[in-house]
């Protein structure tokens, strides 16, 4: 197996923000933390929506994706597209910034989401919403890639995958971190089984205890483990992509309080060290 590409996701250089602080703008400029993934060897970084709309207010994109550049820096993610399914007045705007930002980033992907609930058993009502996002993706040279999550409307990777052929477009596919895989109950057969290589367009790479402290959101927001530093089978996971034909840039999306009591750089040394050590076991099995 040769040495992974590895991106550090928005979450993973935010800093001590967390995913629905009453503000989610990281502490740290995008161009500290291209200072920081860059210097560690990373391939590439994210950042989400808040943090966008920053950028566009105040640098401007081109700015911050020419210094990403300068840097070396050859894969950015923007994320997180919201309520598509609901009137276009609910999503138009962040969207639109997230297709602007996607193009002056040369983002291969935009990552979508649903809304926290129960799994839904019944997808079809997302088909075309969905399918209008990628044609609007594709036609400004991205794609859309949709994280299912056990605790939203999309529960599972099984589930996304078979959205995914319903909506039957090049533009359209999925963003599978581990995290929602394992807590979703999926093994890692059943994820070999109801996926194509066609269809990963992101990856994210984690490790967790074997059961969740608190609400599954607290878990994930709060309770991840560096690879390695967990229960979960991460060398599998990443035998079981591989196999599939992934290979890479492998997302490493690390949200804990460990992670944040870090800091910028150690966390992200301690997010690369570990995650590399998982690949080597990958590779010995």
């Amino acid at each position: 197996m040769n040495t992974p590409q590895l991106v550090a996701t928005c979450w993973t250089t935010s800093g001590t923000t967390r995913p629905l602080d009453a503000s989610e703008v990281s502490p740290h400029s995008a161009f500290e933390r291209i200072d920081a993934v860059a210097r560690g060897g990373w391939v590439g970084l994210g950042f989400a929506h808040e943090d966008l709309e920053l950028i566009q207010r105040t640098t401007g994109f081109a700015a911050v994706a020419d210094y990403a550049r300068s840097h070396g820096l050859t894969h950015v993610e923007v994320e997180l597209a919201t309520d598509w399914w609901l009137e276009e007045a609910a999503w138009r705007p962040k969207w639109s910034m997230l297709l602007e930002a996607a193009e002056a980033f040369g983002a291969p992907v935009i990552k979508a989401g649903t809304a926290f609930s129960s799994p839904w058993s019944d997808l079809s009502g997302l088909v075309q919403p969905l399918r209008q996002l990628a044609i609007e993706a594709a036609d400004r040279g991205t794609r859309v890639a949709l994280e299912p999550l056990p605790f939203s409307m999309v529960g599972s990777v099984p589930a996304a995958a078979d959205l995914v052929r319903q909506i039957d477009h090049a533009a359209a596919g999925l963003a599978v971190d581990f995290w929602h895989v394992f807590r979703a109950g999926t093994s890692l057969e059943e994820l070999a089984k109801s996926i194509t290589v066609e269809q990963i367009f992101q990856v994210e790479l984690n490790d967790a205890d074997a059961e969740p402290i608190g609400d599954l959101f607290e878990d994930t927001r709060d309770r991840r483990r560096y690879c390695g530093e967990g229960v979960q089978d991460v060398p599998g996971f990443i035998r079981t992509l591989s196999d599939l034909g992934f290979n890479g840039p492998w997302g490493v999306e690390i949200l804990s309080d460990e992670h944040r009591r870090n800091g910028l750089v150690r966390g992200l040394e301690r997010a690369k060290s570990t995650t590399l050590a998982s690949f080597q076991t990958a590779s010995t099995r």
